[in-house]
């Protein structure tokens, strides 16, 4: 099986932004021989503060997402955090992603697997590897064709996450694709006055650690400019640096 690579800002933030991240990956495509799948959300329903951006919504974020994909040929993925988006999302999206805090809700998971798609569910920061039988199970027995399950870390509060890499092996045991979220893992939750903190320079060491322990794939929020990133920004790698990690990775 091919690493599997995806990548893209963490939010819609403008039609700019989005064409020019994915102008970038289909040069890195075409220079390394491989397909980064591309990723923005639509609409981040978690952020820590009520006025924090959370993005552009649902009917123009897909809209600007079916623009990216005529453009330049990108497959898609964004997340989905209530049943009724998912029919909409599979309509124009290869892949829908289940919020790792959402990983558990039952109505979510069995309305992404009806849409035919194939499903990406991030394991909770509160559960273990082993535990991620479950939300595959209840994909797998609503008829999703395809889950992939992707490592982000685990949260014990204190405003900082730990990866225990013995995970991906775990949920290796559970499904054949077991992605790491290398951008995620660095995050340090609500520890810049309300807003997300992180270690972006600890990304590639990430992906490296991941491949030692079998990952099959590999999860990448970037920008071009992070420090000006209206969400992740601190854990969010630099566009120019993305091809560098990869390839550290073929």
């Amino acid at each position: 099986m091919k690493p599997t690579f995806i990548a893209g800002p963490c939010v819609i933030e403008s039609a700019e932004l989005l064409d020019s991240v994915a102008a970038r990956l289909c040069e890195i495509n075409r220079e390394l021989g491989i397909e980064i799948i591309f990723k923005a959300s639509f609409d981040k329903a978690n952020r820590t503060l009520l006025h924090s951006f959370r993005g552009v919504g649902l009917e123009r974020g897909l809209q600007m997402l079916s623009d990216v994909r005529t453009k330049w040929g990108l497959q898609l993925l964004t997340d989905i955090h209530e049943a009724w988006q998912a029919t909409p999302v599979g309509e124009v999206c290869d892949i829908l992603q289940i919020p790792a805090f959402l990983c558990r809700q039952t109505d979510l998971i069995v309305a992404a697997a009806k849409t035919g798609r194939a499903i990406n569910i991030k394991k909770g920061q509160f559960l273990s590897g082993a535990d991620m039988r479950y939300p595959y199970e209840k994909a797998m027995e609503a008829g999703a064709k395809e889950v992939w399950l992707t490592e982000r870390g685990n949260s014990f509060g204190y405003n900082n996450l730990v990866v225990d890499f013995r995970n991906i092996s775990d949920m290796l045991d559970i499904a054949p694709r077991v992605i790491m979220d290398c951008t995620h893992s660095v995050q340090r939750p609500s520890s810049a006055n309300g807003t997300t903190g992180g270690d972006r320079k600890f990304v590639p060491a990430m992906a490296l650690a991941a491949k030692a322990f079998g990952a099959t794939g590999y999860f990448f929020e970037v920008h071009p400019s992070p420090e000006e990133a209206l969400s992740d920004g601190p854990n969010m790698l630099h566009l120019d640096d993305l091809k560098g990690v990869i390839k550290s990775l073929m």
